[in-house]
């Protein structure tokens, strides 16, 4: 072989010698002696275009178009369990029905194409522009970039992952080449249109129209559609009713679509020019929401699935979850029956009142699992949850927090001085009106007025331990008490309870007497805190998740030392006594019971949080016009009195029977 090539590589031998880089090159002179000629730019230059040609054509014939479709084509429900394995819902947030490519607008098509690839009707299947930015970016700044054809995002959509990798989006182009060959363009699109996220729960542009606007897709307009295909982008980004940027970023982003459409000859100027109004869609999905009191549990469920198991959106609306829930059904329909009846009598009794009327209701275990909510009377018309809401103050309910400071870290009756402790039979003035103090004299407001705290009906109790004035629910002590314990104390003491941060009032006095805003959840909470002698466990939904038979990793809360378990005996045996003193012969003397009532100064927000049966529960009644503002208005007897009050009613009928 040798032999019969010498004659060739003779004739070669020239040029090979060169192309060879000889260092430094004869016959230059300083810097010159370094660089490579001209003959080896070109060869250099010409080796690498052939050899990557030579690479793309084995990569393209070796790249085949998958079989299988992946689980982005194929959606599944998610399930949803009540704590006794038994089935509590099954949703149809993951919707998809596949419209054949004629009945699907004109106009609706070239909506999704002005906004995502108005060339799609004459690229090759690939934008390698956009491909050489998004692999810059992926390689070179560690995110993803846009820029893909619409062909190469189906090939994503239905053969591939959504991984950010460089070795997916080879694979991608590679599939999109060989498909743009082998399909025709309709088909691409329709496949495109039909497995595409629009958020929502919802997969294909027939079941968008729906969830964004109550409709078919053959009814959608040029400025529906135009909105539709901004979804494409990110329904999390783009979806208006979730907050105040999206709707910015949507209204931008249509108005470009449409304009789009008119640079590429696809609508009219003068069709654009009816186009001004932001066409609002849906503030629901009206596709999976039947109105029940499941749906609330449902929503608190997925947002608590999605965050403790690292579940995207798209992820999660893909289906095929099995969610095991903490709620119990006995418990559950208990607590809504209690919620449903005050309601009822409460419109009855007060009509005029009752139409800005709520009720807020949770139950949660001392081990942070939420055993029943009351989110509202129809998820349809009502869709936020009102055991989740921070809407009203706490008021005098939040008197045990300041009570467990106080004795969990002492008062200072000096500036900087030691703690001195503090304990169930401490005294203080339990006068109505009672000035408050600092070591250094009174406590004045910006106004330039001594602050004062108050008690209900503006009555006096002279001196007063603390055990005694928790039990009496009166306030003068405890706003003393947390002066003295120091307000970063009470605050601390409170979030470590179960109190959001959020949810604080400002550090001034009144933070004792319950100007926190905590939610009916997170007092529960709160209280089961105490029941479980100082530990506290972050509230919780979900207890285990598995997709199609496997375990999903779930974050599970872990409980942490919150207060003493002395000081949280006292403040249960206060709250004991509390329960006891205002509901005689309500429980039998073995029962297990503790609560309190809430009252707020003005008026406009009567809580009752208790414990029986190792379970707390808490519930609130407040009256607020949504369609006015947020601002709670007075009960004006709404909730009843404070020796008949309406929270209680429904507590003591959803815990029942005591002892």
């Amino acid at each position: 072989m040798t032999g019969r090539l010498a004659p060739y590589t003779e004739r070669l031998a020239p040029y090979a010698r060169k192309l060879r880089p000889v260092y430094p090159r004869p016959g230059r002179t300083d810097w010159r002696r370094w660089v490579p000629s001209w003959r080896q730019w070109t060869g250099a230059v010409l080796a690498s275009f052939g050899l990557s040609g030579l690479f793309l054509v084995f990569a393209y014939a070796a790249t085949d178009i998958p079989q299988n479709l992946n689980t982005y084509a194929t959606q599944q429900d998610n399930v949803y369990f009540w704590s006794d394995g038994t089935p509590m819902a099954r949703t149809g947030w993951v919707q998809r029905q596949a419209m054949p490519l004629k009945d699907i607008p004109e106009k609706v098509r070239w909506a999704v194409l002005a906004a995502e690839n108005e060339s799609f009707y004459s690229d090759p299947g690939i934008s390698f522009k956009g491909l050489s930015r998004a692999l810059w970016r992926t390689v070179g700044e560690g995110d993803t970039q846009g820029g893909s054809t619409i062909t190469q995002q189906y090939v994503k959509n239905v053969y591939l992952n959504q991984n950010q990798t460089v070795s997916r989006k080879f694979t991608e182009a590679m599939i999109a080449l060989k498909l743009d060959n082998r399909m025709s363009k309709d088909k691409i699109l329709e496949g495109y249109l039909n497995t595409s996220w629009f958020g929502r729960g919802t997969y294909g542009i027939q079941r968008a129209a729906q969830a964004y606007y109550g409709k078919d897709v053959n009814e959608l307009n040029a400025s529906e559609a135009a909105f539709l295909a901004s979804l494409l982008k990110g329904a999390g980004l783009y979806d208006p009713t979730l907050n105040a940027a999206n709707r910015d970023r949507a209204v931008e982003r249509w108005e470009w679509t449409l304009d789009r459409m008119v640079k590429i000859g696809k609508l009219s100027q003068a069709e654009r020019d009816t186009y001004r109004k932001f066409p609002e869609p849906l503030k629901q999905n009206p596709l999976h929401d039947t109105g029940t009191q499941t749906d609330y549990l449902v929503e608190l469920v997925s947002q608590y699935a999605k965050k403790a198991a690292h579940i995207s959106d798209q992820q999660f609306d893909l289906g095929g979850y099995q969610i095991y829930t903490t709620f119990d059904r006995k418990r559950e329909e208990a607590l809504t029956k209690a919620v449903t009846e005050a309601r009822a009598q409460g419109k009855k009794e007060n009509p005029g009142l009752a139409k800005a009327a709520h009720y807020g209701a949770a139950s949660v275990a001392p081990d942070g699992r939420i055993i029943a909510v009351y989110g509202g009377p129809d998820h349809r018309t009502q869709g936020y949850n009102e055991s989740n809401a921070t809407t009203v103050q706490a008021g005098s309910a939040f008197l045990p927090f300041v009570y467990a400071a106080g004795l969990e870290h002492g008062v200072h009756k000096t500036r900087n001085g030691p703690a001195t402790p503090v304990g169930p039979e401490s005294v203080y003035d339990g006068d109505d009106a009672v000035p408050v103090t600092t070591p250094e004299g009174p406590y004045w407001d910006r106004s330039g007025r001594k602050v004062a705290a108050h008690n209900d009906g503006n009555e006096s109790y002279g001196n007063i331990s603390l055990h005694r004035a928790l039990a009496l629910s009166v306030n003068t002590p405890f706003m003393q008490l947390g002066m003295d314990t120091g307000l970063p104390k009470v605050r601390e003491t409170a979030e470590a309870a179960g109190l959001l941060s959020s949810s604080m009032g400002p550090q001034v006095p009144t933070l004792s007497t319950g100007s926190a805003t905590p939610s009916a959840i997170r007092m529960a909470s709160g209280y089961a805190t105490f029941a479980a002698e100082g530990t506290h466990t972050e509230p919780y939904s979900v207890r285990r998740i598995t997709r199609n038979g496997s375990a999903v990793a779930l974050a599970t809360p872990k409980p942490h030392r919150a207060v003493g378990s002395e000081v949280a005996r006292q403040v249960t045996e206060a709250l004991a006594e509390s329960f006891r003193t205002a509901h005689p012969g309500a429980a039998p003397d073995s029962a297990q019971v503790a609560g309190k009532a809430g009252t707020t100064e003005d008026d406009t927000a009567s809580w009752y949080v208790g414990t029986a049966s190792s379970v707390s529960t808490a519930i609130v009644v407040y009256r607020m016009d949504l369609s006015k503002s947020l601002e709670p208005l007075p009960l004006d007897g709404l909730a009843g009195t404070p020796a008949d009050g309406v929270a209680y009613g429904i507590w003591s009928k959803a815990v029942s029977p005591l002892g």
